[in-house]
Formats: structure tokens, sequence, C-alpha cells
């Protein structure tokens, strides 16, 4: 490869990484280190980029597309532990043990990631600590994503967890206006993310819209009233 075409590929990869979360504010110095070994690569909707217990390579940053990362219990039921898009980053806690990847990792859409090796990161976060400081911060986000799922799935019921979820995406949750939330995942996703199946998400999709809660417009859930989704949310939990 050319100096030229290599310092083009250089900087697309040290633009790509300054939009990252984990990434974002570090001196260029820093980033063209990071650079020079991080690995961009395609991945096909439905391709996995990894699998639980697999030897890590490195870390991942999302730059287009969504990467569903999830583990599959003993009943053979996958649970999603969270959905990573543009500028997320993850799998960096296989960085810190051997025991390779805590989960699977597959493009829910296809997408366009980068690969931050392992080796040579670890080295850089030996010579410069603040590394490590970003670092925790990027799987403290994760970790209180992962709580704030897991209280999510101790909610009862699906209706109940549905009306949770829709409240979330919400700005205002006492407005009477008609909200529109668009899905940025499948309706399998969403459902496995509820901690349920495509099927009994529908059913319960189909209630709302039966109870005039919502209407489904395409890859688009409209909320038509959020004061009346907080009412039914507080009388299943019996507030």
């Amino acid at each position: 490869m050319s100096s030229s075409l290599q310092e083009l590929r250089l900087a697309a990869l040290v633009d790509a990484l300054r939009q990252s979360r984990i990434f974002a504010g570090l001196p260029v110095e820093d980033l063209r280190t990071i650079a020079g070994f991080t690995v961009s690569r395609s991945v096909a909707k439905g391709e996995y980029l990894f699998h639980e217990r697999e030897p890590s390579q490195g870390f991942f940053v999302v730059q287009r597309g969504a990467i569903n990362v999830h583990r599959v219990n003993a009943a053979g039921r996958e649970q999603v532990i969270h959905i990573f898009r543009a500028g997320d980053s993850f799998a960096e806690a296989s960085l810190a043990t051997d025991h390779g990847y805590p989960a699977d990792a597959r493009a829910e859409s296809a997408s366009q990631v980068m690969l931050v090796r392992k080796a040579e990161f670890v080295g850089l976060i030996r010579r410069n600590p603040h590394l490590a400081l970003r670092l925790l911060a990027s799987m403290s986000r994760h970790l209180h994503d992962v709580v704030g799922q897991l209280d999510d799935l101790l909610l009862k019921d699906v209706e109940t967890r549905l009306a949770n979820w829709l409240l979330k995406q919400c700005p205002d949750r006492t407005d009477g206006e008609l909200v529109v939330v668009r899905l940025a995942q499948t309706k399998r996703v969403l459902a496995a993310e509820l901690g349920t199946v495509s099927e009994t998400l529908s059913r319960t999709l189909a209630k709302f819209k039966e109870r005039g809660l919502l209407a489904v417009q395409g890859r688009s859930l409209l909320v038509q009233s959020p004061a009346r989704l907080q009412e039914l949310l507080r009388r299943n939990l019996g507030s």
C-alpha cells in the first residue's frame, strides 16, 4: 500500500474513532496511535462478529448499523443484552480477561465496525493510564444499561414491560399529544429486549391498538397519549 493510501486510511480511522463516545476528545496523537492497530470491516446482516467464549481479538466500535449482543440460555432462548449503534463501543471487558468474549455479537443490519486489537491496546493502556479511565467509564455505561434492562425484565408481564419501554421513548409522559416512536430494531429484537417472543409482542401491540393507546405505521409506533400509558403502567404496578 502506498504511503498516500496509508495516510488516507489512517485519517479515515482517526475521524471514525473521534466520533465514538469512548474516544471523543482524545488528542489526535493518541487517535493516530490507536488507528494504527485498528481494523475497519463490513458485516453483513445476520453475520456474527464473535461467539461466547471465543478468544478475544479486541473490542469493537460501531461506525454504522446495529450490533445485537446477546446470550443464549440453557433452553436455547436468546436474551438481548444490548443493541449497539453508531458511536457505541462494546466488548471492552474482554481486554481484562483470558476467558474470551462473554456473549455473542451479531449484526442486526448491514454494519460497519472497527476492531481495536487487544494486544496493542493493552500495551497502550500500560503507557497511558488515562485510557484505562475511559474504559472504566465505558464499561460503567454498559453496566448501567444492563441494570436498567434487568429492572425492566422484573416487571410482572409483557404488557407492563411494553408500556414502560414506550414511555421511555416519550419526551414528555404527561403530554396528551401523539408521539411517534420509530423502531430502530426489528420487532423480533424488541421482543427479545422485553424478554418475550415476537408472537407475544404482536398480541400485546394489538391489545394496545384495540384500547386506542397506539397505532402501528410501518416501522413506527404512534403513541396516542403518553399520559394514558402512564396511567396503565401505574395500575399494572399497583401504584
